[in-house]
């Protein structure tokens, strides 16, 4: 293993623009986790898909990957529900398989409709095929006094044929209609999923290296844990989100791929990189002009001119 991340001693990987993009792969990153000798786990705010499917598409992409090694945010919302409430509480649950999974998974009575008996909880995620009804019964069990767990607050979805609403714009619906926000959030930005991988692992955070490519998701989160972060350039966020970024949402490492956990060039260039972005950090009078650090920057050229560094 290479500095700068030797010395930790194992992953956890975000998902979808950090591994895959859609259906394919993202350049290296089959590679350099396959070369990994230290535990990766999946974590994904997905609520939707099960770690069974999650993880035979993690193995399409030529990953030796298992169930176990995936943790979603509807199991991160069962293990944070499971602080608060008793194995067999009866639970309305509403989203995609993926939630109803992990609630049973979790000791949890599972109900789809409320009834004459009033529930304890609902936890509340993303489905492609939640309905108009189903938020209504989430809105009558909120109502009914049931605590209220989201899996996740992503208003938007990217797909392949452009972004759909997400779980936390359907959440939004279920606000508008009971006055309130959810008493619990699992997902990312909120620390319960990576909370989760951690005990999975058995490491404390700070031995655990977060990978991600969102900013005000996968890195805010681990910022908020106390787990350092790598973000990679694969995905959402650029270079330049990454320089005007706060200090809750900067990362520990930047690097242009996951080559960077297999390569030594590449993560010498991480090294760099992270360097230049740190300098600029050091640089920016946010008080007086938060925007000058990014007039002026020339980010094609500073990526090869940290490419091109001896």
């Amino acid at each position: 293993m290479t500095a700068p991340f030797e010395a930790y001693a194992a992953l956890i990987c975000d998902l979808d623009g950090v591994v895959y993009r859609g259906q394919a792969a993202v350049p290296h990153a089959v590679e350099a986790l396959s070369a990994q000798r230290r535990p990766v786990l999946y974590a994904t705010n997905n609520a939707a898909r099960t770690p069974d499917v999650v993880a035979a598409h993690l193995r399409e992409l030529g990953l030796a990957v298992e169930a176990s090694d995936v943790v979603n945010s509807s199991q991160a919302a069962a293990w944070l529900l499971a602080r608060h409430q008793p194995r067999g509480a009866g639970v309305l649950a509403v989203g995609g398989p993926g939630v109803g999974v992990a609630l049973r998974e979790a000791g949890f009575q599972v109900v789809e409709r409320i009834g004459a008996e009033r529930v304890d909880a609902v936890v509340q995620g993303y489905g492609p095929t939640v309905t108009a009804s189903d938020l209504a019964e989430a809105a009558y069990g909120v109502q009914g006094g049931a605590l209220w767990v989201a899996t996740n607050l992503d208003s938007t979805l990217p797909t392949d044929r452009g972004v759909a609403p997400g779980g936390g714009s359907l959440v939004d619906a279920v606000v508008n209609a009971v006055g309130r926000r959810p008493d619990l959030v699992a997902g990312k930005p909120e620390t319960p999923i990576y909370e989760l991988c951690a005990d999975r692992l058995a490491l404390p955070p700070q031995q655990v290296l977060a990978i991600g490519d969102r900013l005000e998701t996968d890195i805010a989160g681990a910022n908020s844990l106390g787990m350092d972060s790598l973000v990679v350039l694969t995905g959402v966020d650029d270079l330049s989100a990454i320089i005007g970024a706060p200090a809750a949402l900067r990362p520990t490492h930047v690097a242009r791929d996951l080559s960077c956990l297999m390569l030594p060039e590449a993560a010498a260039e991480c090294v760099r990189l992270t360097d230049e972005v740190k300098r600029q950090w050091a640089g920016v009078d946010r008080a007086s002009d938060p925007e000058a650090h990014l007039r002026g920057l020339d980010v094609d050229g500073l990526l090869r001119t940290v490419t091109s560094a001896e």
